[in-house]
């Protein structure tokens, strides 16, 4: 069993049947499931992944999403003070965006094994806590 982060946009993907990615998405999360993989995101994932049904007052896809982000299917992250050190020796390192710091200092927090994500700029990075950071071009899941 692995400890697998995922980035805001794969929720996106999954839920709103992104046309190129969810699939794929879908896929990935199957096969977690067949492993007993643990899913986990951060709190902001959930403020993010709202915000799109928010201004489109769309309450059932919000409903959906606060579904998806809860237990038992997806454990959510709190941006802790210790979560706080690991964003400053992120941001100082490597000059990620903030929002992406965060994401990464809680999932280093947590101690993942895969931080998953289609943000380029992400993928490949070291980051202590992370054992690996990967597209959805992973072959390992």
């Amino acid at each position: 069993m692995s400890l697998i982060f995922w980035d805001t946009n794969l929720f996106v993907y999954l839920m709103e049947e992104h046309p190129q990615f969810g699939v794929k998405v879908s896929r990935i999360r199957t096969d977690m499931l067949k492993r007993g993989d643990q899913l986990c995101t951060s709190a902001l994932t959930l403020g993010e992944v709202l915000a799109g049904p928010c201004r489109r007052n769309d309450e059932e896809l919000a409903s959906r999403y606060k579904m998806a982000l809860q237990s038992p299917h997806c454990e959510l992250l709190s941006f802790t003070r210790k979560t706080a050190d690991h964003y400053a020796r992120i941001r100082a390192r490597t000059g990620v965006r903030p929002a992406d710091a965060v994401q990464l200092a809680c999932a280093a927090q947590a101690r993942v094994d895969l931080f998953l994500t289609n943000d380029e700029r992400l993928r490949g990075l070291t980051v202590p806590g992370i054992q690996f950071i990967a597209g959805l071009d992973i072959n390992v899941l």
